[in-house]
């Protein structure tokens, strides 16, 4: 799968990519809310490895793909299916230095109308941490709408955290 978008080529991770990619892992602020630690050198390989593996959406496999912009990966998309028919989860991460130039809502939203129209999802959700604005953010601006706020429902690095889901359908998507 590539995706074209005004600034941004959206592809299946490559094995040179994977200084980008350290250094979009490689910072406390941008795994704060994400279920792993920060990467480390030593387990850089490691950890690589699984984006470079998972370069196609199955029901049993997460596609995880790097947003491009001119030769620098920035960002990193990750799909899944759920265990609901015709349902798709997704996540993503950032570098922080892109932060404001409206890159993530780029791709985001051009991911999200590549799984509408070329894979008929039904419905888009993302599980997020309920402390982490930007990503809140980042789904009211392309159409998703806050479905549920579950109060300390997740354990997470030690501690009990909330969650929300964003949710979209087709129709929410221009709105």
């Amino acid at each position: 799968m590539k995706i074209y978008t005004e600034r941004l080529l959206i592809r299946p991770f490559e094995s040179n990519d994977i200084d980008d990619v350290f250094n979009i892992y490689n910072n406390n602020n941008t795994c704060k809310y994400l279920l792993h630690d920060r990467w480390t050198v030593e387990n850089l390989e490691k950890e690589f490895n699984k984006k470079l593996d998972n370069s196609a959406l199955t029901k049993e496999s997460v596609l995880s793909l790097a947003v491009v912009n001119g030769t620098k990966v920035i960002g990193d998309l990750s799909v899944w299916y759920t265990d609901m028919k015709d349902t798709v989860e997704i996540g993503f991460s950032f570098l922080n230095t892109v932060s404001g130039k409206g890159y993530a809502t780029e791709a985001t939203r051009s991911l999200a109308e590549n799984l509408f129209n070329e894979f008929n999802v039904h419905r888009i959700q993302a599980n997020l941490d309920a402390r982490n604005v930007a990503s809140k953010k980042l789904c009211e601006r392309i159409g998703m709408r806050k479905e549920a706020h579950f109060i300390q429902d997740f354990w997470n690095k030690g501690e009990w955290t909330d969650s929300i889901v964003y949710g979209m359908l087709l129709t929410d998507l221009n709105k």
